[in-house]
């Protein structure tokens, strides 16, 4: 809490603006607080390069060096940025390329201005929950979503993600996703539908979080809650 009041007072982030996110009791800052600081602390430039060296393309594998000018005058604070099929999500495989590119900017952003904080784009992947037997496991409605995905544990991730990226009531994507899936609990679904349910979700958030909100929210009408 020291490190986000102070963090908070001196670059201007905001929780609430998604320039941070809490994942397993750890606090990392995302790609557009960074790109906030960049533009309030009026950022000279970025400039990417791929290592065509390191890279390739065959096997969906991307090297990029990152270079921001904090002013006209600045020699430059240099980042690098990898990735591969395998230390990225399911959900962006394909788009290797851009999220090496975005790692490498990121680390050259806090390099520049002192951020002692990963960033989230920086995580192969989430931190996974230890294991407990099924007597011991939290049984809340948040629990149950993040353990969902039909049994499927890389689904139960790609959802958990999503949820704690964009912040979204647990519960209420959980009915959602029933809704969507056309059954009455998410567990009984089909694969193909949870994966169509997270692709759908990945996308609406991106593209419109505050209309998936309201979305999300009209679940908390009695009457359009399934039994």
């Amino acid at each position: 809490m020291q490190t986000l009041k102070e963090l908070t007072q001196t670059f201007g982030l905001s929780v609430v603006r998604g320039d941070f996110l809490l994942l397993e009791g750890k606090l990392y800052v995302t790609h557009s607080g960074l790109l906030r600081i960049a533009q309030r602390r009026k950022c000279s430039g970025i400039k990417t390069v791929i290592l065509d060296r390191l890279s390739d393309p065959q096997l969906g594998r991307w090297v990029f060096r990152a270079t921001v000018y904090k002013s006209p005058r600045s020699r430059g604070f240099v980042g690098y940025g990898d990735a591969d099929p395998s230390n990225v999500s399911s959900l962006v495989h394909g788009a290797e390329m851009r999220v090496a590119e975005t790692r490498a900017v990121n680390r050259a952003l806090r390099k520049a201005y002192g951020i002692g904080l990963c960033s989230v784009e920086e995580l192969g992947a989430l931190p996974r929950r230890p294991e407990f037997p099924p007597e011991k496991q939290d049984r809340s409605p948040s629990s149950q979503v993040t353990c969902s995905g039909n049994g499927h544990p890389r689904l139960r991730d790609q959802l958990c993600l999503l949820i704690r990226k964009h912040q979204l009531d647990a519960a209420l994507v959980k009915l959602y996703a029933a809704e969507f899936c056309g059954t009455t609990a998410l567990r009984d679904a089909s694969r193909e539908k949870v994966e169509s349910f997270i692709t759908h979700l990945a996308d609406w958030a991106a593209r419109d979080r505050d209309a998936l909100l309201c979305k999300l929210n009209s679940y908390t009408q009695p009457q359009e809650v399934s039994a």
